[in-house]
């Protein structure tokens, strides 16, 4: 009889905790606390949309050796009952007087010795998912226990990808690509840019998405003002630059790219921009190997924007990929993460086309041992043009 698990076979969740507790030992920790969605997917691969609701707290206690232990809410118990997870431990929550203090506080104790230390992702791109009063309660109840930072501990193995991860992000970007391939069926001048966003959205559903869990882009003359803003209720112009963005998500691996359209025939600026946009990329892709950092990268892309004559962007030009939408590291000057083979990771450069306005252009890849490969089908050399 095969072993219960979700999303992936046990023995996929059995290597992650392996490797997570490798990592502990490095640092010392006796257990590891995790409380945020992402983490808890991981490890245990509990995919739910109730994290929409901020009501209850959810955790998963790694011990240095052995099995994790779910410390969670009732409601969830037949959904974790279903993971790999055997140890459940449950109670009835929300409750104002005891949201599953003592019974995280007596599971940590009985995994850890009196002067022993629990790991906690602490860092960027952390967050603890629990009120902060219960949780110094937690701390106040264990001492001499401590608590310290497993921010590295964490990431260091999140950020490299099994070929079962890479997998579904490659499905995910997959989907997408079949939802960006019927833009033009939607997006024509007069239609409202918040009519297009929702149509987009229900192509990526259509598609096979599981959900869509960001969908950002704009659109107007030679570019648009930023890459984050919803969509207002302004129609199309013959002459826009169209860009959509998308994090879909299918079997909780999210994809992240985007594409740009002209609306009507293409300007020389737009034209000029999107193709230094390309071949920056283009270049980039030839030269990266595993052993750079993250701020080479940035280098490499803000250097090939120059050398095909456009101005590069502000802010990071590209990031890590997988079960959150963004994960680190970040192509900035400052980053100094060192680039692995499994790493996904997504290429963003952006440059100005004029005062107030930019264009991006974004690629999802797996960083293999003799380069890059990609996951999101490579965007046209030429920017397509939509015709009115």
């Amino acid at each position: 009889m095969a072993e219960r698990s979700l999303i992936f076979p046990a023995q996929e969740y059995r290597a992650r905790i392996v490797r997570l507790q490798a990592g502990m030992a490095e640092q010392g920790l006796d257990a590891l606390l995790l409380t945020s969605p992402a983490d808890i997917y991981y490890t245990t691969g509990f995919l739910t949309r109730f994290w929409e609701s901020p009501a209850r707290p959810w955790f998963v206690v790694v011990p240095h050796a052995g099995d994790p232990v779910a410390v969670i809410p009732s409601i969830g118990a037949d959904l974790m009952g279903r993971s790999w997870v055997r140890d459940i431990r449950t109670w009835d929550a929300p409750d104002p007087r005891d949201d599953g203090v003592s019974l995280l506080t007596d599971t940590l104790a009985q995994a850890v010795a009196p002067n022993g230390r629990i790991g906690l992702p602490m860092g960027l791109e952390t967050h603890l998912r629990m009120p902060l009063q219960d949780f110094e309660a937690v701390r106040m109840r264990l001492a001499p226990r401590r608590f310290v930072d497993a921010t590295a501990c964490v990431q260091r193995v999140r950020e490299v990808k099994s070929e079962a991860e890479i997998a579904k992000i490659r499905a995910t970007c997959t989907i997408a690509a079949r939802a960006f391939a019927r833009v033009p069926e939607f997006a024509q001048a007069g239609r409202p840019l918040a009519e297009v966003f929702r149509d987009f959205q229900i192509a990526l559903l259509s598609e096979g998405a599981d959900w869509v869990s960001y969908v950002a882009g704009g659109a107007g003359r030679d570019g648009y003002g930023d890459v984050i803003s919803p969509a207002g209720p302004g129609p199309l112009q013959c002459g826009d630059i169209l860009m959509l963005d998308t994090g879909a998500v299918k079997d909780g691996y999210f994809c992240d790219f985007d594409r740009n359209f002209a609306i009507g025939p293409a300007s020389d600026t737009a034209r000029r921009a999107h193709a230094a946009l390309w071949h920056a990329t283009e270049e980039t892709l030839a030269a990266l190997r595993p052993g750079m950092l993250a701020r080479d990268m940035h280098r490499l892309l803000s250097d090939g924007l120059r050398k095909h004559g456009v101005t590069p962007g502000d802010g990071r030009l590209g990031h890590g990929l997988g079960i959150t939408l963004t994960e680190w590291p970040s192509f900035t000057p400052l980053d100094d993460t060192p680039l692995r083979a499994g790493m996904v990771l997504t290429l963003e450069p952006s440059c100005v086309t004029s005062e107030g306005q930019i264009m991006v252009h974004e690629e999802n890849i797996v960083l293999r041992a003799d380069g890059p490969e990609l996951l999101s089908p490579r965007a046209p050399e030429e920017l397509p043009e939509i015709r009115t």
